[in-house]
């Protein structure tokens, strides 16, 4: 068997959605039932173009993490870098999330900022 790093790799660092072709519903993070319908196999991936619109934040020690809505009707949580305000278009980035220890593993991953 193939390890899941490499089973997955095409999902890594992109930004892939769930579209359900019985009731029309995209989603994220990708599923293999659609929860709206309970339909499974009638589920495909779709790669979406990583600008949406912020209809919620917060702010969690410092960093901003946002309700993101892509022009799909799909929804995401992430970390936002810069100004934001509820309503503001924003783009993803890929960005580097921390390390791990001073000699530690660089972790990277997908971030959004403001579109100017």
């Amino acid at each position: 068997m193939v390890p899941r790093i490499w089973r997955r790799i095409k999902y890594r660092y992109n930004t892939i959605t769930s579209f359900c072709e019985s009731c029309g519903s995209y989603y994220y993070p990708q599923r293999e039932i659609c929860p709206k319908c309970r339909r499974k196999g009638a589920i495909r991936d779709v790669e979406i173009d990583g600008e949406g619109t912020v209809l919620s934040y917060t702010i969690v020690n410092g960093r901003k993490i946002a309700l993101i809505e892509f022009e799909n009707g799909a929804r995401m949580l992430a970390e936002v870098c810069g100004d934001i305000e509820i309503g503001s278009k924003v783009r993803k980035v890929f960005r580097r999330y921390g390390e791990d220890g001073e000699d530690g593993i660089i972790y990277y991953g997908t971030k959004f900022i403001p579109i100017s």
